[in-house]
């Protein structure tokens, strides 16, 4: 027995299912395509899945991960990507399967693509609104926690952001910290926006890729 890690992307609609909908959706998939999965002990056994980090609702993940314990002798990484790949859906792509080099609680940051189409206004007028949020000295924003609500300032956390016009959008690269010890979503970016700049827009976000503490690609 071995642990594998399953690279995928999540696009179009797939973005709009929850993290326990897809859960479902790949361990039907791994079913359908007869991978010799383990299975947890107890009275109710379950494929064993550890998905690296939930996304948020809406967000388009190019760079996913899901580790599996599959039976090394029943399969190879080659036959188990094909597999997959003919059992999900379009929007649920596979990219490859791995030896896992690092563990999920090592991801420490994430980078995003943010699109932002003003609903009001051009995109010239969004850029400053985004660069009148930057010059604030505080960003007073509140974060849903395990215990509650809980106000934070986000301005340190916008300092790796960058902001680019295209084609009557703002784009931004976020670089935000992510995982279990410290979350920061791209929502609370354009929540802030909204709530301290009053711009109006449609959002488009992607997650592009996890990295560990020390900034590497997460693998």
């Amino acid at each position: 027995m071995k642990t594998v890690r399953i690279w995928f992307q999540k696009t179009g609609a797939a973005r709009f299912i929850s993290h326990l909908d897809l859960a479902h959706c790949m361990a039907r998939a791994l079913h359908r395509a007869r991978v010799p999965l383990w299975y947890t002990q107890g009275y109710n056994p379950r494929p064993h899945m550890v998905f690296a980090l939930p996304l948020p609702l809406g967000v388009t993940g190019l760079r996913e991960c899901v580790d599996i314990k599959i039976d090394e002798e029943a399969i190879t990484e080659e036959e188990l990507a094909r597999r997959l790949s003919e059992a999900l859906p379009a929007t649920l792509p596979v990219l490859a399967v791995t030896e896992p080099q690092e563990k999920p609680g090592k991801i420490t940051w994430a980078s995003y693509t943010l699109l932002l189409e003003p609903e009001e206004g051009t995109a010239e007028e969004l850029l400053e609104k985004f660069r009148a949020l930057l010059a604030m000295p505080e960003i007073p924003m509140e974060k849903h926690t395990k215990s509650g609500m809980a106000l934070l300032d986000l301005r340190p956390f916008l300092n790796e952001t960058e902001a680019f016009g295209e084609e009557g959008a703002l784009r931004l690269e976020a670089f935000l910290p992510a995982g279990s010890e410290k979350n920061i979503t791209p929502f609370l970016l354009t929540e802030a926006l909204q709530k301290h700049q009053g711009a109006r827009f449609f959002a488009r976000v992607s997650r592009t890729n996890l990295y560990d503490g020390e900034r590497k690609i997460f693998a």
